[in-house]
């Protein structure tokens, strides 16, 4: 199932997005990607979303991948939670929301504090308590290339590095979406540079407490799928997030992080089924 592009309300020269449109539409799902990613990093998916019934919108976040750069570097959460809060009020129905580290922080604290009403709040890997070490891991890889790299066998060797315990790609084309190649002919990756200087970042500097209290405020059908094999989800900060939301669900699934790359057929069973027991 093929996916059109589009452009949403947020930030000054918009947001992009990708959507799948459902024949027999049950609803719509929004999809927020993490830190460093672009939307891209759901196409498979918002297909399967789509053919189980959900229009399906993947956005990139501001900053990132084909989405304007924020002119004034303004990378907060408070201006993430506000992208999102445009972009729903332009849906014109409450949607489920499912977001991977950077965008479940971001819709946690949309929907934990009122500024988004969600259908249902699905979280990969994210919760408010996160393992120091792991994010750190992220944010060195984020930060390891500033001067960009001479070729994508670069870009491949780095990725790889990074996720060891997933096959390095055959085909180089994929990478594309997630570099740009700059005047120097060099690749960077698909984000605004300024995106790392800003102390606010999520996990990063968002206050625990504020994560803590958006989450007990959470009314919801909500969702945790986190991998078992993540550095950054810990199995009591599953638990604490259960305690603060006690009508959540928490699924695991056998990946990293990157969840829903890294096993997306589980992933995608696993969100749909929630849908179904929860919403219909």
């Amino acid at each position: 199932m093929g996916s059109e592009q589009l452009h949403l309300p947020g930030l000054a020269g918009g947001l992009a997005a990708d959507r799948w449109v459902a024949s027999d539409e049950q609803g719509v799902v929004l999809l927020l990607h993490g830190g460093g990613q672009t939307r891209h990093s759901w196409h498979r998916s918002g297909a399967r979303f789509a053919a189980a019934g959900w229009t399906t919108i993947a956005l990139d976040a501001r900053g990132h991948g084909d989405s304007a750069w924020a002119p004034d570097g303004d990378y907060s959460m408070d201006a993430l939670v506000a992208d999102l809060a445009q972009v729903v009020t332009g849906l014109a129905v409450e949607p489920v929301l499912v977001g991977a580290s950077m965008g479940g922080i971001t819709s946690l604290v949309a929907v934990g504090e009122k500024a988004v009403v969600a259908r249902a709040l699905v979280l990969v890997d994210v919760a408010p308590q996160v393992e120091p070490a792991g994010v750190q891991r992220i944010l060195d890889f984020m930060a390891s290339a500033p001067d960009g790299f001479a070729s994508l066998e670069e870009v491949a060797d780095a990725i790889a590095a990074y996720n060891p315990h997933r096959p390095r790609p055959r085909n180089l084309d994929g990478l594309r979406k997630n570099v740009r190649q700059w005047d120097d002919g060099r690749w960077h990756w698909h984000w605004d540079p300024a995106f790392l200087t800003v102390r606010d970042e999520p996990s990063r500097a968002t206050q625990h407490e504020r994560l803590k209290a958006a989450a007990a405020s959470v009314v919801a059908p909500t969702m945790l799928v986190r991998g078992t094999q993540s550095d950054v989800v810990s199995a009591e900060g599953a638990e604490e997030l259960q305690r603060l939301i006690p009508h959540a669900t928490v699924r695991e699934a056998k990946a990293g992080h990157m969840v829903a790359g890294d096993d997306n057929d589980v992933f995608a069973q696993q969100v749909v089924q929630f849908l179904d027991d929860s919403l219909t």
